[in-house]
């Protein structure tokens, strides 16, 4: 397995160091189905160098993996993807981005310990692709968002019209994103984090 960077400078840079003020750390992990931008955003976001366990997709797993809308990725994350991002002078998120193909979803279980929450990316042109991965959620009992990812031809939905077609609770954030840019993924774990904070925030 190829584990790689998408920087190939060798050596510590400054940016890679963790700030001395930071006093919490939290896990988030990003999930949705085969294709739907996971590596995408955590490469965006991260300001570390990500890890990224990509490999070259073959003919070997055209009988298991469903590329149906994703007929020209080439490469897929076999194990996970790895990056952090500074909130602020004293928070950091650990991103850990899942393989995407129910093949690898054994992998998960790992991927999920110690995780405050979640993000599940959504690609409106296959839907269906997110169904089990926001039923797994729910039996984990993982706190989520929903990313919508902006991709070529996207069908847009009402708000209400997706969530009911994802199933989704009045209560879970749905927002749009682009995740190849720093500041949309961002913008998506910063929704998160607002999200996990008010189930802590008895209401009124």
């Amino acid at each position: 397995m190829d584990f790689r960077s998408s920087d190939t400078v060798v050596g510590p840079r400054s940016e890679d160091t963790l700030p001395s003020s930071a006093a919490t750390a939290v896990k988030v992990v990003i999930v949705g189905g085969f294709g739907v931008g996971k590596t995408t955003l955590v490469g965006a976001v991260s300001e570390i160098r990500p890890l990224t366990t990509e490999e070259t997709m073959t003919q070997a797993g055209a009988d298991v993996d469903d590329t149906v809308g994703v007929e020209r990725k080439t490469a897929t994350t076999v194990a996970m993807d790895f990056g952090r991002i500074s909130v602020n002078d004293e928070l950091v998120l650990y991103l850990f981005g899942t393989p995407g193909q129910q093949r690898f979803w054994f992998l998960w279980n790992g991927l999920f310990e110690g995780a405050l929450g979640a993000v599940v990316l959504v690609d409106t042109r296959r839907l269906e692709v997110s169904f089990d991965v926001i039923g797994r959620l729910e039996e984990r009992g993982v706190p989520f968002v929903v990313a919508l990812n902006s991709f070529p031809e996207s069908p847009s939905y009402p708000t209400e019209e997706l969530r009911a077609a994802l199933d989704l609770p009045a209560e879970v954030p749905i927002v749009h994103c682009d995740a190849r840019t720093k500041e949309s993924s961002r913008d998506v774990l910063m929704a998160l984090m607002r999200y996990l904070y008010s189930l802590t925030t008895p209401s009124a």
